[in-house]
């Protein structure tokens, strides 16, 4: 479906923008390749990287309604991936993290549905099902904003959806490039924020291709979770250096002990696939009727019992040391 199409991705010189390029340049022949994002060294250096004729580098801020409208001319799908994402920051940060993540997703709802976007999907994370911090409520209210677009698109071909994951192996902002940072520098012991902790774990190419198939799926309004597993923190520094004693320092503002990613309250609107969970949007859009439990790939599912959670404590499958060592090794951390 992506070939000869324009593909626009915000926040474009991340991580996932970065690999999410690179899948679609092996796989696919798009049409334009666009990276919008506000840093000029990224891009210098992504367009440094990346030398196909179809890629395009468009400077701008998802902040900005009238330079994302710009942007978004002519273009097919949208991924949208521009988003504040540091918790302690978003702490002490709250209202630049709003206008990210709140008002930018308004702006890219905007923007799409005047360019006539045919398929927007949005990353979202763990930390938006029942948020304790500023971070995961400004995501939880720009997924919010993302299924209701499906509901003012009117008859216009624009279609929103969301896909959910948790933490993303050897990512900037994971621990694990944390820990291989005070390893290198000869760290006496590894910092532990709570001995108890645990996390959804997933790679940044596994992520990419979730969202590359749930573009297929799509019908509009859904939240899309993968099946993934968990991992323990203690056993992520037990991979990475099994002879260094751990120091517990405290959990950091706005964190968590475990994370969900499909809450218990939800659990009605649930459905269970193959490889993955979706999320029924809470309200009825009143131009289409859509029966979630069949998606547009022709996959089935069912519903999740009445008491479900999708809880990185309580998960089916976690990561052994030796299981975290084999990752880390093929990742080269």
């Amino acid at each position: 479906m992506f070939h000869g199409k324009s593909i626009l991705i915000t926040g474009g010189t991340g991580s996932f923008g970065r690999q999410y390029a690179r899948t679609i340049l092996k796989s696919y022949r798009p049409r334009r390749l666009v990276i919008y994002s506000r840093d000029e060294l990224k891009q210098f250096e992504m367009q440094g990287e990346f030398n196909d004729p179809c890629m395009r580098f468009f400077l701008g801020d998802v902040r900005d309604f009238e330079r994302t409208r710009q942007a978004f001319q002519g273009v097919d799908y949208v991924i949208h991936a521009a988003a504040l994402k540091q918790v302690p920051a978003a702490e002490y940060n709250p209202t630049e993290v709003i206008r990210t993540n709140i008002n930018g997703a308004e702006n890219v709802i905007r923007a799409s549905l005047e360019a006539g976007v045919e398929k927007v999907m949005a990353l979202s994370t763990d930390k938006a099902a029942n948020p304790i911090n500023l971070y995961g409520a400004t995501k939880l209210a720009s997924d919010k904003l993302f299924v209701a677009a499906n509901n003012i698109a009117g008859n216009k071909i624009t279609r929103f959806a969301v896909t959910r994951y948790g933490n993303v192996a050897g990512s900037r902002g994971s621990v694990m490039p944390f820990f291989a940072r005070l390893i290198r520098d000869g760290a006496d012991h590894l910092p532990i924020t709570d001995e108890r902790m645990t996390r959804f774990w997933i790679t940044l190419q596994e992520g990419v291709d979730f969202v590359l198939k749930n573009f297929h799926r799509m019908v509009g309004g859904e939240i899309f979770v993968p099946k993934i597993p968990s991992m323990r923190v203690v056993d992520l520094a037990k991979a990475m250096a099994p002879d260094l004693p751990l120091e517990n320092i405290g959990i950091r503002p706005g964190e968590k002990l475990h994370e969900i990613m499909c809450p218990r309250d939800y659990a009605h609107i649930t459905w269970e696939f193959a490889d993955h969970y979706v999320i029924e949007p809470t309200i009825r859009f009143t131009d289409h009727n859509v029966d979630y439990g069949n998606n547009a790939m022709g996959e089935t599912g069912s519903r999740v019992e009445p008491d479900f959670e999708y809880n990185s404590g309580e998960n089916e499958h976690f990561l052994s040391v030796e299981e975290l060592q084999d990752l880390n090794a093929k990742l080269g951390v």
